[in-house]
This record gives C-alpha cells, sequence and structure tokens, in this order.
C-alpha cells in the first residue's frame, strides 16, 4: 500500500480515473429518476398547455404548469434520502449536482421575468437545459445524454423560429429524446 507521500504509478492513477468514472457513472444510474421524473412532467405539462392552448377557450393554458410544484416537492424528498444513503460523492457528482442547481435556479427567474419577453421562454429553457444535459453526458461518458444536449440546442434555435404555440409540441418532443429515452437507458444500463 502506497503512504501519502509516494507518487502513485501512472497505472495506479488511471485505476483511480477509471473508478471515479465509474462511481460517478452509478450514481447518476441511480439518478435517472430525475431524468424520467422531469421527462414526463415537462412533456405532459407542454402537451396540456398546446392541447389546451390550441383546442379550448380557456384562457389559462399555462395552468398545467401547476404539476411540477409536486414534482418539485418530489425531487427535494428524494434528493435528501438519497443524499443519506450516498456512501461516497466524487468530484464528478459535484459538478454535476452544482450545474444542475444552477439550470435549476435559473428557471424559476426566466418565468418570473418572462412576461418582459412575452413568456416566450420555451426556447430559452431548450438553451438552459442543454448544458447540464450535454455536460452530464460528458461526465459520465454516454453518449445518449450528450446526444440529448446537442438536440436541446438544435430545438433551442428551432423553438426561436417556430409560432409560439408550436413551441410546446416541439418542447415536448425534444424532452422525450433528449430526458426520457435516455433516462430509461441510463436506468437499464448496469
Amino acid at each position: 500500500m502506497k503512504t501519502e507521500n509516494e507518487p502513485l504509478s501512472t497505472q495506479d492513477s488511471l485505476q483511480i480515473i477509471v473508478t471515479m468514472i465509474q462511481q460517478a457513472k452509478g450514481n447518476v444510474q441511480r439518478d435517472s429518476f430525475y431524468f424520467l421524473l422531469w421527462g414526463w412532467v415537462i412533456a405532459l405539462a407542454n402537451i396540456g398547455h398546446y392541447v389546451i392552448l390550441k383546442f379550448t377557450a380557456y384562457p389559462r393554458p399555462y395552468i398545467v404548469w401547476l404539476v411540477a410544484i409536486p414534482a418539485y416537492a418530489v425531487t427535494l424528498i428524494y434528493g435528501y434520502r438519497q443524499g443519506k444513503k450516498q456512501i461516497s460523492r466524487t468530484h464528478l457528482d459535484k459538478v454535476s449536482a452544482i450545474l444542475w442547481i444552477g439550470f435549476g435556479v435559473s428557471v424559476p427567474v426566466i418565468i418570473l421575468f418572462g412576461e418582459r419577453i412575452n413568456y416566450n421562454i420555451n426556447p430559452i429553457i431548450l438553451l438552459m437545459a442543454a448544458l447540464p444535459t450535454f455536460i452530464s453526458g460528458i461526465l459520465i461518458n454516454f453518449r445518449p445524454l450528450l446526444i440529448g444536449g446537442v438536440l436541446f440546442w438544435v430545438a433551442s434555435i428551432v423553438s426561436f423560429m417556430v409560432p409560439y404555440e408550436f413551441q410546446y409540441p416541439l418542447m415536448a418532443i425534444t424532452i422525450i429524446l433528449g430526458y426520457l429515452i435516455p433516462g430509461y437507458i441510463l436506468k437499464k444500463s448496469k
């Protein structure tokens, strides 16, 4: 066993890196719950918003987004319980958590000040979701999330160019492809 002052061999250093990546990948696999929960919530809310907006006379189609409040509570409770169970957290886990917390703090700010941009927030949220999704894919070397991040960037650009009401089905499709499919693949991977 090496002492604290002895330098690590190349093989030992490589093994530590591989172990950290595998540990982070295992933690993210457990956290596929978040991709699945938020993927379903956001996809269904977008579809609901579109259906109410397009096919009813109800003046407040955004009411469907109230489903995010219990989802947020579930996220907090689940995260707290998982944090108590987790034996070790790697630096990659911490970077990933900080990225997603930053995204989670930014979205309500966009919604709060959405009136200033006529509530045309879907392209901005897609743009912001791209970064933590893409970086999560890089951190755990998981191509479906990396592709999901790129898909969010592309959908953001398209969303800026389509009429307002069509942003909702576009975002729903993007969430299904960028969160739900990678989330289920991640959940099934060992």
